[in-house]
Parts: structure tokens; sequence; C-alpha cells
């Protein structure tokens, strides 16, 4: 959450010429509702079991960037479907980072939308911790602390021109 993945996402598709799929968007026109509304009518397992099968289906795609929710990489084995299909990105921030960035988005993203602007940097923190053994089996990991997005996607292209050659 809040570290680049879509803004990201769509700077690397533009300029390597493919789509660019963000899978809970994806999952909102599949489902003709905000994935806020999913959670609270269905609850978290039911969105994750939703995600898990989108998943799949979106990594079948070719030549396609996929940008998902902070949370699909911890669920299922969905690390193993992103890595067995494409190259899997951790854009990594600090916890100070993301919080700046999610406190304005607060009310929008289920999972912080009852936090505090005090409590957001800690709980990014706790969720940090639980979700980087998932993150950390990316193929790539790259750090976004900074607020211009064009040094990040510049390396992620230098990354993957490097696969390819």
């Amino acid at each position: 959450m809040g570290s680049g993945k879509t803004t990201i996402g769509h700077m690397l598709s533009k300029e390597l010429g493919c789509s660019f799929i963000d899978l809970d968007c994806y999952i909102e026109n599949r489902y003709l509702k905000k994935i806020s509304e999913i959670f609270s009518e269905q609850g978290e397992q039911k969105f994750r079991e939703i995600e898990h099968r989108l998943l799949k289906e979106v990594a079948e795609m070719d030549n396609v960037i996929i940008s998902t929710g902070g949370g699909a990489a911890c669920f299922f084995n969905n690390m193993q479907i992103m890595n067995q299909h494409g190259v899997s990105i951790y854009l990594q921030s600090t916890p100070e980072k993301l919080a700046a960035r999610l406190l304005s988005a607060r009310n929008t993203r289920p999972l912080i939308k009852n936090i505090t602007k005090e409590e957001l940097p800690l709980f990014i923190r706790k969720k940090l911790t639980e979700r980087e053994p998932y993150y950390n089996q990316s193929t790539y990991i790259v750090q976004n602390n900074d607020d211009n997005p064009e040094p990040v996607s510049k390396k992620i292209k230098e990354f993957l021109s490097s696969r390819i050659d």
C-alpha cells in the first residue's frame, strides 16, 4: 500500500509498450463493486479468494504489467504464481514514507480506514513485518522512498533489460 505500484506500473507500461492492469481495478470491474464493498460484504477471506483467482487469470496474459494490492503476495501461492509467470518487483519503502503517502487515502483503503494519523506508521511497520517474508521472494527489490517515480522506473527498466540481454 502506497509504495507506488500503480504509478510506476503505468509509467513502465507506456515506456515498454505493453498493457497495464491494476488487479484491484480488474476485480472492481469484474464484480462491479469497490474493493472496500467486497471486504465489508463478503469479508477478507472471500476477497482473497477472488483476488487469487483473478491473479491467476491475468498472470496468463502476455506483454502486461500487473500491479497487485499490498496483501496479494501473502495469500495462497500468489508469489509463486507471480514468479512463475513473470518478474515480480517489490517497491520497498520505509513505514514513515508509506504513512505519508497513505494519510490522505485512508478512507478508500479498508485496512487503514479507521487508523489515526499517529497510529498509521506503527500499523504499517507491523504489516511490513508480516508481509516482508513474502515480498522478499520477489525477483527484484528496489528502494522507492523518493517522491519522484522516474528513477525507480529507470532502475526497473535497466533490470529488465539485463534479463533479456
